[in-house]
Formats: C-alpha cells, structure tokens, sequence
C-alpha cells in the first residue's frame, strides 16, 4: 500500500533465510532471528518484499507450508555448512556447527528445487545449495588457492570474476567484457560440483564463484555478496520479475 493509501500491483514474497544469534539489545541479552538489513534492502529495491524464515523446528509440512506462502527464496550468507553434510570431517578452521540452521535452509532448498521456485542463494547460500545437491566444499581457501577472498573483519574483498558465456548469470549481469568485480567475503567454496549444477563464473585463479541450475526457470547461487553493491540490483531484480 502506497502513503495514499492507494494499492499498487502487489510485489511478490520473497522469503530470506536468517540465522539464530545472541544479541544484545538494551537491557536484554537473548537469542534473535537476524538477517542482515543490507539483504531486505536489496530484496525490497529489486521489486520483491522480504519476509525473514528463521531457523525452526519443523516438519515436512511446515517446509511445504512456508514454500506455499512465498514466491521466491532467497538464502543468506553465513556460518560454514556442517562438513558431515558432504560426509568430511571438520577442518579446525571450520565455524562450529549451527545445525538448526543447516536442517531448515537445507529443507527450504530441497522443497523449492523441487517446486521449480525461484531462488538466489548468496555465499554460505550457494555452499548449502551445492551441498544439498550432493556437492562437496574446500573447508578453507588458502590450503588451495592465493587468492584472498575473505575480506577484512566485517568487510569484504574485490574479486575480479569471469563471467560463462551462455549462461543465466551472463544474461542478468551482461558482458561487462565477461569481467565483473564483486565483493566477497568467505574462506570456504565450491569444491566438487554437484550433479545438475553449471558453473556461471570463476575467480581469476579457478575458484568457483557462481552456478545455476539449468533445470529450473531460475535458481542461482552466487559465492560474492550481491546484497552489499548498492549500485546493482540486477540479480535481486532478476529473482523478482522470476517470482512474479
């Protein structure tokens, strides 16, 4: 609804996984649903309107029940995937596991791939995305590449990725002479390529930095942080017009 009180075309739902996190707020000091603001933003300017699925406990008909409601999905950057996911165990530099997490985002991923959904899965996204089609991680870059992609504490890094020709990613970002620089910000990536999915770009020194799935109208996951390029709505705005 506009300030005049006059209704528009509606937007369509797009659902943003957050994570369970302890806070301070005031005098309380207790666990929230957070998302970062930067994703509900760049979700809002793309043409869509955010609603935050945090970590539940839920059943099969909880999973189909929030995938009913929503229009597109849209899975947020954050602590590494548990590596028994993928059945490795844990490197010592491997975040402590949030298994809540895990199962929901998982679930969420699964149900909305099998419904053919629209979604965008962001950094840990595109991790949990792989994972869940049967892929596998690199638990941490530096033991496999001199690339630095982890940014600085709470900051991210300019990476300088290849585009794929013929690809969904291509289409949205356009030629930019195939190059584009994005921000990223993660210490783990892609390492064996689940069945189904394509690689879209790569880092300068290999590293997997954005796949599709060519079966579905539009699911992309993308390592670097769309959200946070104020200036280029494109992928957000793309999830949009897939979800309408």
């Amino acid at each position: 609804m506009t300030a005049n009180g006059d209704r528009g075309a509606a937007r369509p739902l797009i659902g943003v996984t957050g994570s369970l996190e302890r806070a301070v707020q005031g005098q309380w000091d207790v666990r929230y649903g957070l998302v970062p603001e930067t994703y509900l933003l760049a979700v809002a300017e793309g043409g869509g309107m955010p609603v935050v699925l945090p970590p539940q406990a839920f059943g099969a008909a909880d999973v189909d029940r929030v995938l009913d409601a929503i229009d597109g999905l849209v899975v947020s950057g954050g602590a590494d995937v548990e590596p028994a996911r993928y059945g490795e165990a844990a490197d010592p530099r491997t975040d402590a596991p949030q298994r809540d997490r895990d199962d929901w985002e998982l679930a969420l991923l699964l149900g909305a791939v099998a419904r053919r959904m629209p979604v965008l899965a962001i950094c840990r996204g595109v991790q949990v995305l792989n994972v869940a089609l049967g892929g596998s991680l690199v638990q941490h870059l530096p033991d496999v590449s001199d690339e630095h992609h982890g940014g600085v504490p709470g900051g991210f890094s300019p990476t300088d990725v290849r585009i794929v020709g013929g690809t969904l990613v291509r289409d949205v970002l356009g030629p930019v002479g195939d190059r584009l620089t994005v921000p990223c910000h993660h210490h783990q990536a892609i390492d064996r390529l689940a069945d189904g999915l394509e690689v879209a770009a790569r880092s300068a020194g290999g590293v997997i930095e954005a796949v599709e799935l060519p079966s579905c109208p539009f699911v992309v996951g993308v390592q670097w942080h769309p959200e946070q390029d104020e200036a280029d709505r494109r992928l957000f705005a793309a999830l949009a017009r897939a979800a309408s």
